[in-house]
């Protein structure tokens, strides 16, 4: 197992008090899938296997990552502004899919989340861009990132 990737991760989400049980499950799937297998590798690191403290605050989305190697904390701090409106379509796919669940119609639930994956993907492809010169990810690894991302943003 490569020693450049997350170990664990944490998000900062003690102004969230409570999410919906829909949430929550992408968050417990998102967190799992991340840690069973990921591609994380800070420039000029190499120090891994990795801790990550995601959290956003004041605009900036920070990626606070320790190891066992690393004597202070390194930070990686990108702006949130590129990834709003691909945040916000991505909630109201969410919405139109959990809606066309409870309605029970296939073929909704099929072109909604078909809708949704695409903007997943699209957020997923701004996120390792924006960290191209900073960390190495796999797409993978990006996909459960930028859910993690969106999950911080519900208040």
């Amino acid at each position: 197992m490569s020693m450049e990737r997350i170990r664990s991760i944490t998000l900062d989400d003690a102004s969230i008090i409570k999410r919906a049980p829909e949430i929550e499950h992408e968050r417990t799937i998102a967190m799992t899938d991340l840690i069973t297998a990921n591609e994380f590798a800070p420039k000029d690191l190499n120090s891994g296997p990795y801790d990550v403290f995601l959290s956003v605050a004041e605009n900036r989305l920070t990626f606070d990552i320790r190891s066992d190697s690393l004597t202070d904390g390194h930070q990686v701090v990108l702006a949130i502004s590129p990834f709003r409106r691909i945040i916000k379509d991505y909630f109201l796919m969410c919405e139109s899919f959990f809606e066309a669940i409870k309605a029970a119609n296939t073929y909704r639930v099929e072109a909604v989340d078909m809708g949704r994956r695409g903007i997943h993907n699209e957020g997923s492809e701004l996120l390792q861009e924006l960290l191209e010169d900073k960390i190495t990810i796999d797409f993978n690894t990006a996909r459960r990132l930028f859910t993690l991302i969106c999950v911080l943003h519900i208040s």
